[in-house]
């Protein structure tokens, strides 16, 4: 099925400059609302604590929830809004004792029932959250999206580029490198950072353009979300991490279709400009991408109008994620293997100079 026509030629390695120019900007603006923030705004999944969601049957405001509060000495804790205001439901997040917290659902009933009235509020949720456990899942969820983008570089290896031989050799160095960065005493944050530069670098070094091209829009796709989430001040937990997932997966879908009409077009053209050959192959599969794209973000579009406050956070990384990952699949991934081309043609030129 196609809306588009077949003969479209809408050029978009021309845009790339401006593409990959505005990628960054978005990227900096997030790294510069995490800074600003003091970090991500953790759920209690991550940072610990109990997080205690309360529906009223009236309009209220946090400073009133606050006062209602005080006198159980989580007076201080995070309220924040949650869904539509119509709602009317907040989230207070405190970090309670956990022996306190077994009993502090009841206490905060009372006391919100003294305030607004018998039936005027009603707590939909308690979680409870210890520190430990909080710290060791998110270790994990960083482990988990590491992991995830390493096979996806040593699949793209084999299949694109026929090298499982290489992957093999990539992925035993990548290993030893965690092995040796672990050693180092650094914090897993700084630890998947520095595995994932030296992901990219093996996949420059051991010539896997394919795969260097796929994980860079994968991490492009990861740090615009996250930094989109930190700009907004959401909440980060184990539902946006399994969204984050879910966004690495759809994204490569639509890199892998690009990928694979580049390489067929390549086949039958050695001798073509690799710049117009891959213009063209983002311009035969354009149609198939949008009508995939388009029919998921109108699923992702009601879910995040009618899905509730509980996975209002999660539709709308999807959101992001999908519009942000059929862009990458155009603008990032493709136009990287002109640049290393250009580089590979730079050094061997250099090469027979020498």
């Amino acid at each position: 099925m196609e809306f588009i026509r077949p003969d479209i030629n809408i050029n978009f390695v021309g845009m790339r400059i401006k593409a990959v120019s505005l990628s960054i900007l978005l990227i900096l603006l997030g790294a510069l609302a995490v800074v600003w923030r003091g970090g991500l705004n953790m759920g209690v999944d991550f940072s610990g604590g109990t997080l205690i969601q309360v529906k009223f049957s009236e309009a209220t405001t946090p400073d009133a929830i606050r006062d209602a509060l005080k006198e159980l000495g989580i007076g201080r804790s995070a309220i924040q809004q949650v869904g539509a205001a119509s709602d009317n439901e907040f989230i207070v997040r405190s970090e309670i004792s956990e022996e306190k917290a077994k009993r502090v659902s009841d206490d905060i009933q009372a006391r919100l029932d003294q305030a607004y009235g018998p039936g005027k509020a009603t707590i939909l949720r308690v979680e409870m959250v210890g520190p430990k456990v909080g710290e060791d899942l998110r270790q994990k969820a960083l482990l988990a999206i590491y992991y995830a983008l390493l096979f996806i570089a040593l699949y793209i290896s084999g299949r694109f580029e026929l090298k499982w031989g290489t992957s093999g050799i990539m992925a035993a160095a990548l290993l030893l490198g965690v092995y040796l960065l672990g050693l180092t005493g650094l914090s897993m944050t700084y630890l998947i950072i520095g595995a994932l530069v030296i992901t990219l670098v093996l996949c420059w070094i051991l010539k896997l353009p394919y795969a260097l091209g796929a994980v860079v829009a994968l991490i492009h796709d990861v740090f615009i979300t996250v930094g989109i989430f930190a700009l907004l001040n959401k909440e980060f937990n184990l539902t946006i991490v399994a969204a984050l997932l879910t966004i690495v997966g759809y994204s490569l879908n639509d890199t892998i279709i690009v990928y694979d009409r580049i390489r067929e077009n390549l086949r039958g053209s050695r001798k073509g400009d690799l710049k117009d050959v891959i213009n063209r192959s983002i311009n035969q599969t354009l149609s198939r991408t949008l009508l995939t794209s388009g029919t998921t973000l109108v699923v992702v579009v009601f879910l995040f109008l009618l899905g509730g406050t509980v996975i209002h956070d999660f539709a709308f990384a999807l959101l992001v994620g999908i519009i942000v990952g059929t862009y990458s699949s155009i603008f990032i991934a493709s136009p990287l293997l002109i640049l290393y081309e250009d580089w590979a043609a730079a050094k061997g030129t250099a090469k027979r100079r020498a």
